[in-house]
């Protein structure tokens, strides 16, 4: 166990008057959450619980108070959700490290949920109703919902003071265009399957357009937000609303990822089961799980592939290759949507740091008036920067992701109409 917190940290800390507001984004075997105060926006704490189910799962878990910030981490078995959220509620309540007295402090709690389906398009107040129609969606999502549901119940036992909220990760392309998000297949699927393109990383895209509209000073910019960390999408978005975007019925269409394939030809799919024996179940495994950056190198972490690079694997070039194709596909695909381009935003984990990604992706786009100053784009440095050269008609951005806090600001905003 290591232990960095400041001594000069007061016990308790003094106490804010908080508008707490508590994300909380469940994944199959780690809690990621952050406290905000609202409505200024300002982060109270942030934390991030691993390898739940484990012996050895760790706990780091941040507080920001005074100057700069403390960091504490633990290391210490973990078997479920359950004992996951109640050991962040340890470290929220903490006689030593603790910023918040009891959890009645916390007046909402916002849950990530990734798949809503078409009937949530905006943030709703969680009621049993609402659990049911969130567990219509796991087919749909098999990956993700389950595990957000499960942070919803465990949460309700531990927050009994807080209203709980969720926020669809699809919500924010519900604005898409009929002949965007229908899929050239027989009506009746439509219409009484609901089989259409719903879009994922809604809140990331949603917060990264509206920044970069506002750092253009641009309300109308036409924006292609690209979304790169593990699970990767794009969106076309034009005066803020989403016009379109690379996933489709599930978060496995569009851009190649750490362990998705990304788009494929469906009759991959026939060939594997007819003819190779696969189960739907195995299929599914297979493009979900298996492909992506794994399947092509080994390593679905951009930094392990960076570094066979560097040692002249020809798999992790031919990779980058793939990846940064795909990419660029989508740029041209977008900009033709939008009728023009006012900027790229790469965020995420990816998007944000690797700059190799980058250069390949925005490579040979001089016709869309789009080309990189590699000075600029080599650099590392915090908060919203361009990357163009001075001959670009097309900003090259890359804005800071903030998933957590477009969570906790739309909650605070639906508090504020009841």
């Amino acid at each position: 166990m290591t232990d960095n917190f400041k001594s000069d940290i007061q016990s308790p800390l003094p106490q804010r008057e908080l508008g707490g507001v508590f994300v909380i984004n469940s994944g199959s075997s780690s809690i990621k959450y952050q406290l905000f105060n609202m409505p200024d926006e300002q982060p109270v704490c942030s934390g991030l619980v691993e390898r739940i189910g484990m012996e050895d799962a760790i706990i780091t878990h941040k507080v920001f108070a005074g100057e700069g910030e403390q960091a504490k981490q633990l290391v210490l078995p973990i078997l479920n959700h359950r004992e996951g959220l109640q050991q962040v509620v340890n470290l929220l309540t903490d006689v030593d490290i603790g910023v918040i007295a009891n959890t009645a402090d916390i007046k909402v709690v916002g849950h990530r949920v990734v798949h809503g389906g078409e009937k949530f398009a905006n943030p709703v107040v969680i009621t049993p109703a609402v659990k049911e129609e969130i567990k219509k969606l796991f087919t749909l999502a098999p990956l993700h919902n389950p595990a957000g549901y499960l942070g919803i119940e465990v949460a309700e036992t531990l927050f009994t003071h807080a209203i709980q909220v969720a926020v669809f990760d699809t919500a924010f392309h519900q604005t898409m265009p009929e002949h965007a998000y229908r899929f050239a297949i027989p009506d009746a699927l439509y219409r009484q399957h609901h089989i259409r393109v719903y879009g994922f990383h809604g809140t990331s895209h949603q917060y990264v357009s509206r920044e970069a509209a506002a750092y253009l000073q641009k309300p109308e910019a036409k924006l292609i937000s690209i979304h790169l960390g593990n699970g990767c999408s794009m969106a076309a978005v034009h005066a803020g609303k989403c016009i379109d975007t690379s996933m489709g019925l599930g978060p496995l269409s569009g851009l190649v990822m750490g362990t998705r394939s990304g788009d494929i030809d469906p009759s991959v799919i026939f060939y594997l089961v007819s003819q190779l024996g696969y189960t739907p179940d195995q299929v599914s495994s297979l493009l979900n799980k298996q492909s992506g950056m794994l399947g092509l190198t080994g390593y679905s972490d951009m930094r392990d592939i960076t570094s066979s690079l560097q040692q002249g694997d020809a798999n992790a070039r031919l990779a980058y290759e793939m990846y940064a194709y795909r990419i660029k596909k989508y740029i041209g695909a977008y900009a033709a949507a939008l009728n023009g381009l006012d900027a790229l935003i790469f965020t995420a984990g990816v998007g944000e740091n690797d700059a190799l990604t980058r250069r390949l992706a925005c490579k040979d786009l001089s016709y869309l008036g789009i080309q990189l100053d590699e000075e600029a784009n080599g650099k590392r440095e915090k908060g919203i920067r361009e990357l163009q050269s001075a001959e670009s008609k097309v900003k090259v951005l890359i804005v800071p992701t903030n998933e957590e806090l477009e969570i906790a600001g739309l909650c605070y905003r639906l508090m504020n109409k009841r």
